[in-house]
């Protein structure tokens, strides 16, 4: 398989393609589209960075293009599960962009916007609605949108729905959507409770697997420093000052200790800005925007951000606190090295920290090399 054009897929969607730059699809995509255009369910596995939202939505996009009907009131052809508000617009604004020559129509429902904004644009029914678990189960209790005409459910990041104790609300969506329809799960890591779900979920599915499970991205230099908690903040400062740090992503376990490490980096002169689930939706996306415009070099994040966060050239992730899920690790240090470029991850463990740390080079199977700060943080 050398070229899109190998994929059968329609020409308005070649055409997107070429617009957009793109004609190698990557392993996931080779291998995932022609399945899911056969009508298969599938189980996709692959890191972040590999293109699994093209891996669903082109073909998608082709199944619905040849089939094109009117959708009923309030009714969507094709549901996107996904955990959080910033990959949800991500998958949405995919859509648009592959698409744009098929005249399909893409709504999307998140938290922390209006929701009858939401209702009036699924009023008339919808080819392709993307939407957040528990904003979706909203609209549905305010009968505001339907699910008994929904051909194709797609699960991306599904292991971060577990994370994110979204298993119960997807449960109630599935119950309300057709025996007779196609399932999609796309993940980076399979924990055994996803595949339990998926083997409740999915017919009889293809597996589709281009990497190990819980493999980090191969041009990630990971790295580890071992350093009391209260020093970690004047070390991250030293950090980010002397590693030839560029665009740099930092991830916190909390909102609080995000807004904290954001405060300390503006006293020490370094432009960063916090993105974690308190915040409003404006507030994120302004923020994302500044980080994805050069205009805010570094971006604090908790981990309900990491499958979001779809920027190039991040230099750096730096985990300030080490996740206590292991597979967080996984989809954290994503965010770089993404596209074949290359990229650092730099992890601080204190003592408190050192399980968690455990628990990761168990699950990458791999021991992180000790680095030695280049400066002691007082």
């Amino acid at each position: 398989m050398t070229s899109f054009s190998d994929l059968g897929l329609a020409l308005p969607l070649l055409q997107a393609l070429t617009n957009e730059g793109y004609t190698v699809p990557t392993p996931i995509q080779a291998q995932a589209i022609p399945h899911v255009l056969a009508g298969r369910d599938l189980q996709g596995i692959a890191q972040t960075g590999t293109g699994k939202t093209a891996a669903f939505a082109l073909p998608i996009l082709h199944r619905l293009a040849a089939t094109k009907r009117a959708p009923a009131p309030r009714a969507c052809r094709v549901l996107v599960l996904a955990p959080t508000r910033e990959l949800a617009g991500q998958i949405a604004e995919s859509f648009r962009t592959y698409g744009r020559r098929t005249g399909l129509s893409v709504a999307l429902m998140y938290g922390g916007v209006p929701k009858p904004r939401q209702a009036r644009a699924v009023a008339g029914g919808i080819d392709i609605l993307v939407a957040t678990p528990g904003r979706l189960l909203d609209h549905l209790n305010d009968r505001a949108v339907r699910l008994d005409a929904t051909e194709i459910l797609v699960l991306d990041e599904a292991d971060h729905m577990l994370d994110l104790g979204f298993i119960v609300p997807i449960r109630k969506i599935a119950a309300m959507l057709p025996a007779a329809r196609q399932t999609l799960f796309f993940s980076a890591t399979m924990p055994k409770e996803i595949g339990a779900l998926a083997g409740a979920l999915l017919r009889d599915p293809v597996h589709v697997a281009v990497t190990p499970v819980a493999t980090t991205a191969e041009r990630v230099d990971q790295h580890v420093i071992f350093v009391e908690a209260p020093r970690k903040r004047a070390m991250l400062v030293d950090v980010l000052r002397g590693n030839g740090s560029g665009r740099t992503l930092v991830f916190t376990r909390t909102k609080h200790g995000a807004d904290k490490v954001v405060q300390h980096l503006d006293a020490a002169g370094v432009n960063a800005a916090a993105i974690h689930g308190n915040k409003s939706q404006s507030q994120r996306e302004r923020a994302l925007g500044a980080f994805r415009a050069g205009g805010v070099r570094v971006l604090v994040a908790t981990d309900i951000a990491a499958r979001g966060i779809d920027v190039d050239e991040v230099t750096h992730v730096i985990n300030f606190d080490l996740p206590n899920v292991p597979e967080s690790y996984v989809h954290r240090i994503g965010r770089t090295a993404r596209a074949g470029a290359a990229g650092v991850a730099i992890s601080f463990c204190d003592a408190s920290e050192r399980g968690f740390l455990r628990d990761i080079e168990k699950l990458i199977r791999a021991r992180l090399p000790v680095m030695e700060p280049l400066a002691r943080a007082a």
